[in-house]
């Protein structure tokens, strides 16, 4: 049985909303705000000629955007031309050519403008152009002759297609050519022959050219050929001959390049896209070819060989694989090379795309547009599809270089802005509007959301807002405590709260609230926590027989909130349960099991949330002669251990194991287990290897490099295992270089001039030979400076005299005797912060509320963080209190403001009191300068409750309460509100106020009756208003607690009911005795008998034994007392005659219990044992 692992879109939650991270802020479209490009055609747009054409151009906007075209930089007037049209609210062009007209016409560039009162957007500039497939031109081509050995290249000469067609070379019978190292096609169409040989003249060729748009064919005349030999025989047995050449007599030659031609060229390639590199040589025998690059590796991440090694392709170009790469061709009669000079340039590709700006009046922000590529791209900044330079100035705007900076922005600053960088391989163009609002804060997504996620998973709660000012987002559980951040909790920049692991504690109501200078506001998200499904009972490896009953359990725990689906899959295809399977809630069932059933057994359980997996594998076994009645009646027990293990088929990485298996003990054998021992790291210890069926008895194991193993074998059947058997023979497997690199690389600083490089060591198991090393790389992040290394046997490097902050790019490779592991992942890395050097500037504050303020500040450069900007942070402390009387503490507080951000909000401040504040930059390495202190006053506030709230009751006519000072006053108090109401039961009172002075601390109330309870409530008053309020009951009166106590006991069915049973118990007793004392017999004695008995005791068949012999017996007629004493009319023999003396009993029931050591009066004796026994009363007492 095996348990799987889930797909990756198992263990989800749902989530409420799906917006970016790190995403652009959006507007809601019902508030004004410029154009926004929302779609467009790409930049180069190839159309089939034989379909209208479609320019799409799509944007949003409040009010709606109207659109219009320029075509080769002018205005397309789209009125008059009928061929052309714009569809319904869109800008999107619709070319119709039903009625006529030539596609051609209408290529060139064209470019959208989307515009409405706030601005215009651009589009990027559209270069239309129309699909083309060109006839071959006709030719009458000549047979080529050519000598035997010699090498040939068949031109394609392909017509020029837009985009270009695909090439492939077949016969004129539509035969494909068969393609081998010696006979190949190139990347430019042409057929290579690196020698032609007797048989290449059996069929002809003719290039083919697949056109795209039109998916046509089109085919060259064929070629003839025509090889002159020395050999006219084409005898096929020498095809495979081992010098197929000399046997055929083709003088046997060097290679020589057919493409490229001479020993060097070079090549160019953008940044971002496939390299290809290509070598195709002749000579005889052919030439292998190999590739190489100079000062390197070829980087085995990107790169790989295409057209039998004639290619090499390296995906995804970066500036790191410029350099000079070489291929070698050589046969056995030698070897020459090309080398090929790679340069890697690149269009613009962006650093820093300019995003949307939404600023309050009087706010500051600014637009960034930084790009890179090669050569160095130039950037141009344009407003409303216009320079910049001819837009009306704006004393408010600042353009440095590739930022443009807003001071103080008014309404009248609203517009879009484009960005256009450019060299000469390409061009970026952005849009970026800058929106001036001023928007209290609102909730986007629907209120009250719940949100179910599995125990243990990790989740993320969305709060989509918007505001303006933009405001902060907090985050609370349940409606109290304090801002959720740190620890299990991470708020993200858009204000999402990630849950790094769901706890079951974690289960409530949280609610996220959004606060600007404008005001607040908030939505909640209830999030259940749901137990996850598991499969606590797995499906097991089974063997049947043919013919038998086969079950598989599957029983699962899940939640049971959550509806249970639980299915079976053969094979990992769905299982198709027919007539002999019976699917039931924790099993599967299969009757009369058949080959075809033999297989792999899915059981899947899922819920809407996750689910879970477990297999098994069912192997049939065909019917054996040997009868199983006999075999069943015999006992089963552990089987012997296998024996005579043998080791053969002896390979680098693998070995055959071979063993003889021991008596099953009369339970067939299920499994084999294979666990094997090495001698260098853990001796003596063994570890599982693999398992395999019973029916087996020889295995091939897969091995690891390095290691001398020894091995054993354990046989499992029903019963339990055999003891495992005497080891193997070793067999120590040959090094090799490592398959991996280890894991966890990391570059971080510890000082600000160093840079520690980390990573996790590999296992022993992974070394793959002696001697294991690190080569550690580095080099500064997009710079042409060469790598430096260095070789460790440790897991960390430190880099010493590093820049401060600077990313660098790391790699470590692996390295044994054997040679280096492959080519290692390169991870970017940081060397040492050090302090901020700067402080935030112009500090502006600006109290919201007496608990609250927003700050405002311009941000410090970059190059004066000096790190990682983590927050600007805000530390504060209460200077004093405007009441003076009133002792404060000046503790210092602080508030950060992750990332980036030029405005935060300061929360729960104490009201009416003095405030002093400053701003730090911080970053990984701690906090910097501090700017210019602030002071700040905060208004008069609502008190906290009054403390010490007490309601006394002396009597039943007064009742009195007292109470002390709040404990924060939060300004000057006016006074005391005391809100009252009469209660009794569920009938309540009409609620009655009083007010007290400020000074006035206790009260004194008549009650109206002395039934009631009260219900107090009281406040402090401020100016502002009444604070929070404390509340108390009076208590309930005694003798009124006592009633209520007796009547509900008296009242409830549980008590009737056991008073009932208690009376029905005493009847049945009563009843019980009176039959028992009317009713006659004989007692068996025996289990009360003292004296033991002889042999010749008689004894009776119920197992008593009777004291009297036959003269003894009592006669008919005799009569029977109550409590069962026999009264003798005849004899006045007693027992005691017969017995041996000493002291005896008679119990109630009649047994012996009475003493007797002389002969007495049978009636006096009997009639005083028996008088209280038998009385009814007594025996109820007896039972109490």
């Amino acid at each position: 049985m095996a348990r799987q692992q889930p797909p990756p879109w198992v263990h989800t939650a749902f989530l409420f909303c799906l917006l970016s991270l790190s995403g652009a802020i959006e507007i809601p479209m019902d508030l004004s705000q410029p154009p926004t490009i929302t779609k467009q055609s790409v930049k180069d747009h190839i159309v089939d000629p034989r379909d209208n054409i479609l320019i799409e151009c799509e944007a949003k906007g409040n009010p709606a955007p109207s659109f219009h075209w320029t075509r080769n930089s002018r205005f397309f007037n789209i009125a008059k031309d009928p061929r052309v049209s714009m569809r319904r609210r869109s800008g999107t062009l619709v070319i119709d050519f039903r009625s006529g007209g030539r596609p051609e016409e209408y290529e060139g560039e064209y470019q959208c403008f989307a515009r409405n009162k706030f601005g215009t957007a651009l589009s990027n500039r559209i270069r239309l152009q129309v699909s083309k497939s060109p006839l071959w031109p006709k030719e009458n081509l000549d047979p080529v002759v050519v000598q035997e050995g010699a090498p040939l290249t068949l031109q394609c000469n392909p017509p020029p297609g837009l985009p270009s067609p695909v090439i492939f070379w077949m016969s004129s019978s539509m035969e494909p050519i068969t393609q081998d190292k010696r006979v190949s096609q190139g990347h430019n169409g042409d057929l290579y022959f690196s020698n032609v040989m007797l048989q290449d003249m059996q069929t002809d060729y003719s290039c083919n050219a697949r056109f795209h748009f039109t998916h046509t064919i089109q085919q060259k005349n064929p070629f003839n050929l025509k090889v002159l030999t020395n050999h006219p025989y084409n005898d096929s047995s020498l095809r495979n001959h081992p010098d197929m050449y000399s046997a055929r007599g083709v003088a046997e030659r060097t290679p020589s390049f057919m493409y490229p031609q001479g020993t060097a060229s070079s090549q160019m390639v953008l940044r971002g896209m496939d390299l290809l590199l290509e070598c195709i040589a002749s000579g005889v025998p052919t030439p292998d070819i190999a590739w190489y690059k100079k000062g390197g590796d070829l980087p085995s991440d990107k790169a790989k060989f295409e057209n039998f090694n004639k290619a090499l392709r390296i995906t995804n170009v970066s500036e790191e694989d410029s350099g000079e790469y070489f291929c070698l061709a050589s046969n056995k009669m030698g070897s020459i090379r090309h080398t090929i000079s790679v340069r890697v340039k690149a269009a613009p590709y962006w650093l820093d795309e300019p995003k949307n700006l939404i600023l309050a009046p009087g706010e500051d922000g600014r637009l960034v547009c930084r790009a890179n590529g090669n050569p160095k791209p130039t950037v141009q900044w344009m407003v409303n599809g216009e320079p910049l330079q001819s837009a009306p100035p704006n004393p408010n705007r600042e353009v440095a270089g590739d930022t443009i900076i807003f001071r103080d922005t008014q309404i009248s600053s609203r517009a879009v802005y484009q960005c256009n960088t450019s060299n000469e391989h390409g061009y970026l163009l952005a849009n970026a509007f800058v929106s001036v609002l001023d928007v209290p804060p609102r909730m986007l997504s629907p209120r009250n959301q719940l949100i179910r996620v599995i125990l243990y998973n990790r989740t993320r709660l969305d709060c989509p807002f918007f505001g303006s000012p933009i405001p902060t987002l907090r985050w609370f559980k349940n409606g109290q405590g304090s801002n959720l951040d740190g620890g299990n909790y991470h708020v993200y920049e858009n204000g999402s709260l990630e849950i790094k692991m769901i706890r079951k504690e974690d289960q409530g109501i949280y609610t996220c609230v959004a606060t600007n200078i404008l005001g607040k506001a908030e939505n909640q998200v209830r999030l259940e926590v749901k137990d996850p499904t598991r499969i606590y009972r797995m499906p097991e490896d089974q063997i049947a027989k043919r013919g038998t009953t086969v079950q598989l359990e599957c029983r699962v725990k899940h939640d049971p909130s959550l509806k249970l689906t639980v299915y079976w899959l053969k094979d990992d295809e769905p299982l198709y349960v027919g007539n002999r399977m019976k699917k039931e809630e924790d099993s599967l069932t299969i009757f009369g099991v058949a080959e075809r059933d033999q297989g792999s057994y899915t059981c899947v359980a899922s819920t809407e949330l996750d689910q879970d997996l477990a297999k098994a594998y069912l192997t049939v076994l065909a019917d054996q002669a040997t009868p199983t009645n006999r075999l069943a009646a015999l006992p089963k027990g552990r089987p012997d251990r296998p024996r005579d293990l043998e080791l053969t088929d002896l390979a680098e990485r693998s070995v055959r194991l071979t063993w003889i298996p021991g008596d099953d003990n009369n339970s067939p054998i299920t499994d084999y287990v294979v666990q094997f021992e090495e001698d260098q790291f853990q001796p003596g210890v063994w570890h599982d290897h693999s398992k395999f069926p019973g029916s087996v008895n020889s295995a091939v194991l897969q091995l690891s490099p390095y290691v001398n193993y020894q091995f054993r074998v354990i046989a499992i059947n029903e019963v339990g295992s055999s003891h495992p058997s005497l080891p193997s023979e070793r067999y120590r497997t040959s090094g090799a270089p490592p398959e991996s690199n280890p894991s966890d690389v990391k570059g971080e600083g510890t000082r600000k001039n160093n840079m520690e490089i980390t990573w996790t060591p590999m296992n022993a198991t992974s070394a793959f030979g002696p001697n294991l090393r690190y080569i550690v790389k580095w080099r500064r992040r997009e710079t042409r400076e060469t790598w430096n290394n260095v070789t460790v046997w440790g897991s960390r490097y430190v880099v010493g005299q590093t820049p401060v902050y600077v990313p660098y790019e790391i790699r470590v490779q692996a390295e044994n005797d054997f040679g280096k592991g492959p080519e290692p992942d390169t991870v970017i890395g940081y060397s040492g912060e050090d302090y901020p050097r700067a402080a935030p500037t112009d500090v502006k504050i600006r109290v919201l509320n007496s608990t609250a303020i927003s700050l405002q500040w311009n941000r410090v450069y970059s190059d004066t963080v000096q790190g990682q900007l983590r927050e600007y942070r805000a530390y504060y402390w209460r200077e004093s209190s405007l009441l003076k009387s009133l002792w404060v503490s000046q503790k210092r507080q602080q508030a950060g403001f992750p990332g980036d951000r030029l405005r935060g909000v300061v929360s729960r401040l104490f009201p009416y009191s003095n405030y002093k504040l400053e701003m730090v930059v911080v970053n990984g390495r701690g906090d910097g300068p501090r700017s210019e202190t602030k002071e700040f006053t905060t208004p008069e506030g609502v008190p906290s409750a009054p403390r010490r709230f007490r309601v006394r009751q002396p009597n039943l006519e007064t009742i009195n309460l007292e109470w002390d000072h709040p404990e924060h006053p939060n300004g000057i108090l006016i006074g005391y509100t005391l809100k009252y109401v009469a209660f009794n039961g569920t009938k309540v009172g009409k609620q009655i106020v009083e007010n007290f002075s400020p000074n006035q601390t206790k009260f004194t109330m008549q009650r109206a009756d002395p039934v009631s309870r009260y219900r107090f409530s009281l406040s402090a008053r401020t100016q502002v208003g009444s604070g929070e309020a404390v509340t108390e009951e009076s208590p309930a009166p005694p003798n009124e607690a006592y009633t209520n106590n007796q009547a509900d006991i008296a009242t409830q069915g549980w008590f009737i009911g056991l008073m009932c049973a208690v009376a029905l118990l005493v009847l049945t007793l009563l009843i019980v005795c009176f039959i028992k004392r009317s009713r006659g017999g004989k007692y068996p004695v025996r289990e009360k008998k003292d004296v033991p008995l002889g042999p010749e005791d008689p004894k009776e068949e119920d197992g008593s034994f009777d004291y009297s012999d036959e003269d003894n017996k009592p006669l008919q007629g005799s009569q029977t007392s109550l409590d069962g004493t026999i009264k003798q009319q005849e004899s006045d023999d007693s027992l005691v005659d017969y017995g041996e003396g000493g002291e005896g009993q008679f119990n109630e029931d009649g047994s012996f219990i009475g003493q007797y050591t002389v002969k007495k009066d049978k009636e006096e004796t009997e009639g005083n044992e028996s008088s209280e026994a038998t009385s009814p009363v007594n025996a109820i007492y007896s039972l109490a």
